[in-house]
């Protein structure tokens, strides 16, 4: 595949079964037909949608979802009272990895950010996945903080 062909955009209400299917299981492709777009789904859906501090991206061939993530805008006083850009869910589909798409997707959700003004890229990544964490570093991402979180 010829990555220069890919598109990075916002996800459409018609593609929300296949970036559930890309988040459903890291490790397996899942078929986006066999998604049940719940009415949580289609609310959470319709907020990010709506907010303009916040974006559901997919990197698309022009045929499918081959990956996605969400970046939300974080306005803040710190760094000069620039946003930052959070990325969260970032997914390729599991039959699709290797070949340079994660490195695409995410060099392009950066590039989106810094076109928009953001001072700082973040993102938190489970402890466990040692792959991932290698990735984020090859990018030029570094562990500077430990994060927290509660589940409520």
């Amino acid at each position: 595949m010829i990555l220069r062909d890919l598109t990075l955009r916002p996800a459409t209400r018609d593609e929300l079964p296949a970036v559930l299917a890309l988040l459903a299981d890291e490790d397996t492709a899942v078929d986006p037909a066999s998604i049940t777009v719940t009415e949580a789904y289609e609310r959470a859906f319709a907020d990010i949608e709506a907010d303009p501090r916040n974006e559901m991206l997919v990197l698309t061939d022009g045929e499918q979802a081959l990956g996605c993530l969400q970046i939300t805008y974080i306005p803040g006083l710190g760094k000069g009272g620039a946003e930052r850009a959070l990325i969260e869910a970032v997914r390729i589909r599991a039959d699709r990895r290797g070949g340079g798409l994660g490195r695409e997707l995410m060099e392009r959700a950066v590039a989106r950010a810094c076109a928009r003004g953001c001072a700082l890229v973040q993102l938190t990544s489970d402890k466990r996945r040692t792959e991932a964490h290698r990735f984020y570093a090859s990018l030029g991402f570094a562990r500077s903080h430990d994060g927290f979180k509660l589940p409520l």
